[in-house]
């Protein structure tokens, strides 16, 4: 039996029987590596005991147990590292995120960590001012928050790009912010009609204000000349570096197009991408059927690649902040009253069931964009006509984002095998909360958003992702959001419907081995397990410990994947 056997054999016996102190991985097998005197966090969690040390053998966990027992196990050419008392952790696994978008932001015109209209003004001209070679000004990362109604005005970027095109894209995507140049340059006016996915927002005459909603915006990014390879190559490797640095060792990418793919697959080509990556291919909602095929062939082309791209992303809907989220009930209007209008579905329901089926034949995972209690059981509704036609499936379904979750539907996730796929950063009373989605849900409704506790309740499945560059890609941040539901930029701050909280074991799974199972490699990582995949994580502290502070206010020293170091020090 070779090494790798061995171990892996001895993987299972210590996933029956990991209580025991420790286990070799093979006789006459020395490791290269070992971390002693931590704080393991092994399946189970909870604060003791927990081992104390690990050793890793060809790139897998090959021991696990006391100090003293992994002690024993090395040999003079092991290198061993004291993590005195700091938690060692798995590597986090983002099941939502879009890495190579992530990177190129941070090359571009990059709002995100900014806020408040007048940051952005200054961010945007100095922006302008650097790069006078750039026919467009492109970028965006602005919060709907910051401006009334979450509408900014072409008026204040003309004034900021008077010279050319501009279109800035706001934190969620969902919306675009444009100046005059670029819609003359799209030919958008106010006799253009709004796209049935989107809608163009307009003053009181009828003109364009320079605000475009979702499906509106394809309207102006026909226009945008197209990223070089080159450059989306660097975007991706700065979106996997930065990841990388806050212990994400694996992902699934959530929309990659054509162009996305082709970067993947030069980044392999010159073997750069070290995360363990599964991309989601976008659905095309203005087209039907007659693009599975198409899919297949991209799948399989991943694949000779070295790629795992057996996954199909679907836009269900929108955002609630501009009432484009599809809706059970209507949108509550500023009298308080419920108005008619439940939001937008992106994709007609009958065709959404036959694309679920066709794909769920071809051996697709779905992975849907489904936010508003409408989209959310459309997408189940989907589901159920795919086990009708087919049965059981194993292709692990997932529904991201899932803020607002009728009561009538938290048991279908779990009848369904669907996973539950949360973004906790959102769940906590912050402006865009108060100003934009509170007002037009009524409370009563409010209180089924980002409902953590009651789909496990109801026995559903929970993974997790960031949606960067949505919002922040550190998974320490948006474990302690789900942990308790407050701003972390005001921890005093009144929590969002508390009842919904996660304990620190159920948010560590969701970011590890909840995502690994998304992602179809639960048996390899998401776990520290004998066995496993050493895809790791070193933090500066026990974050049990009393005194540990808030969990995003932990940092990440080290992340290694398969024993290698692909950021920080030991």
């Amino acid at each position: 039996m070779d090494p790798t056997s061995r171990i892996s054999l001895l993987g299972e016996r210590w996933r029956a029987s990991y209580a025991l102190p420790c286990y070799r991985a093979a006789v006459g097998l020395v490791p290269e590596l070992i971390f002693v005197d931590g704080a393991l966090e092994t399946p189970g969690g909870g604060d003791s005991p927990r081992p104390q040390a690990l050793a890793v053998t060809n790139g897998r966990i090959a021991a696990i147990g006391s100090t003293q027992h992994v002690r024993g196990v090395a040999g003079p050419s092991t290198r061993a590292v004291e993590l005195g008392g700091r938690s060692l952790l798995p590597g986090f696994i983002d099941a939502h995120v879009h890495p190579l978008e992530g990177g190129l932001s941070r090359r571009l015109c990059d709002l995100h960590d900014l806020s408040g209209a007048d940051a952005y003004h200054d961010a945007i001209a100095t922006y302008a001012a650097a790069h006078p070679e750039r026919p467009w000004v492109t970028g965006g990362g602005w919060s709907l928050a910051d401006f009334p109604g979450g509408l900014p005005h072409r008026e204040a970027l003309d004034r900021l790009v008077p010279d050319r095109p501009a279109m800035l894209t706001n934190r969620d995507g969902h919306g675009a912010w444009v100046n005059s140049a670029a819609l003359r340059e799209a030919g958008i006016s106010a006799a253009t009609p709004d796209p049935v996915d989107g809608r163009i927002e307009r003053d009181p005459d009828g003109e364009p204000n320079g605000m475009l909603q979702e499906g509106a915006i394809d309207l102006m990014e026909r226009h945008v000349p197209p990223v070089d390879p080159t450059e989306r190559l660097a975007g991706l490797l700065e979106g996997q570096r930065y990841l990388h640095e806050l212990g994400v060792t694996g992902w699934q990418d959530a929309i990659v197009r054509p162009e996305d793919q082709a970067t993947y697959v030069a980044a392999v080509a010159q073997g750069a991408l070290t995360a363990r990556a599964r991309l989601a291919l976008l659905w095309d909602n203005k087209r039907g059927l007659e693009q599975v095929p198409e899919l297949v062939e991209r799948r399989d082309a991943a694949a000779s690649a070295g790629l795992d791209a057996r996954s199909v992303k679907l836009f269900v809907d929108g955002i609630i902040e501009n009432r484009t989220a599809l809706l059970v009930e209507p949108y509550v209007e500023a009298d308080g009253r419920p108005g008619s209008d439940r939001g937008i579905p992106m994709v007609e329901p009958q065709l959404l069931h036959e694309a679920v089926t066709a794909l769920d034949a071809e051996g697709f995972q779905c992975h849907f964009h489904a936010i508003g209690d409408g989209a959310i059981r459309l997408a189940l509704d989907a589901l159920q006509a795919a086990r009708q036609a087919h049965g059981p499936s194993p292709h692990r379904p997932h529904l991201a984002h899932i803020e607002l979750i009728h009561p009538d539907d938290l048991r279908r996730f779990a009848d369904l095998g669907a996973v539950a796929n949360m973004q906790p950063f959102w769940a906590m009373h912050e402006a865009q909360m108060r100003q934009l989605r509170l007002p037009v849900l009524g409370m009563e409704r409010a209180r089924w958003q980002f409902a953590f506790r009651s789909l496990l309740n109801a026995g559903a499945r929970l993974g997790a992702g960031s949606d960067w560059p949505v919002t922040t890609p550190n998974p320490l941040l948006e474990m302690e959001v789900a942990l308790t539901r407050t701003d972390v930029e005001h921890r005093d701050g009144e929590a969002l419907f508390p009842e919904e909280r996660l304990s620190l074991d159920e948010a560590l799974a969701a970011f590890t081995i909840g995502s690994a199972f998304v992602n179809h490699v639960d048996t390899e990582t998401g776990s520290i397990q004998v066995g496993k995949r050493a895809d790791l994580v070193v933090l500066d502290r026990d974050i049990r410990a009393p005194d540990a502070g808030p969990l995003g206010t932990a940092q990440v020293v080290a992340t290694l994947i398969d024993g290698r170091l692909v950021s920080g020090a030991l």
